[in-house]
């Protein structure tokens, strides 16, 4: 069954942790979806400038920068403002989740994330994962 190119999604994943970044990649690898991913802050926001996204996963701190996740929110706010944008941190304080959410993110998840909850926010928005592959619309 071959779709439209139009009905594709795209995700990027921002998270300098290589295992995270990776295991979230995978995530996401399925029919249907584009999927990009960047380390570091100058890599996601080069993404952000060349494509629209439709969901964005973003860590908050980025190679030890503490609002280098806050630099991709405020960036695809501007760049792909549908997108979806889901914020993953190890360190839940209360200033960040209120700058997520000013700046737009949908979802402030403390790690360890269950990917089960990633694919579920994501499939609100139409994202597939390998949790919700095609033809469970």
């Amino acid at each position: 069954m071959n779709k439209p190119p139009d009905a594709s999604k795209s995700v990027l994943i921002v998270e300098d942790e290589q295992s995270i970044r990776d295991v979230l990649v995978e995530l996401f690898e399925v029919e249907g979806n584009l999927v990009s991913s960047a380390e570091l802050l100058p890599e996601a926001l080069e993404r952000l400038r060349t494509q629209r996204f439709d969901l964005v996963v973003t860590d908050l701190r980025l190679g030890g920068k503490r609002d280098g996740g806050l630099q991709v929110m405020a960036l695809a706010g501007m760049l792909s403002p549908d997108a979806m944008v889901l914020v993953l941190t190890a360190y839940p304080d209360d200033s960040n989740r209120q700058a997520s959410f000013r700046l737009g993110a949908l979802h402030f998840l403390e790690k360890p994330v269950d990917l089960a909850t990633i694919a579920q926010h994501a499939a609100t928005v139409g994202v597939r994962s390998a949790f919700a592959p095609a033809g469970h619309d």
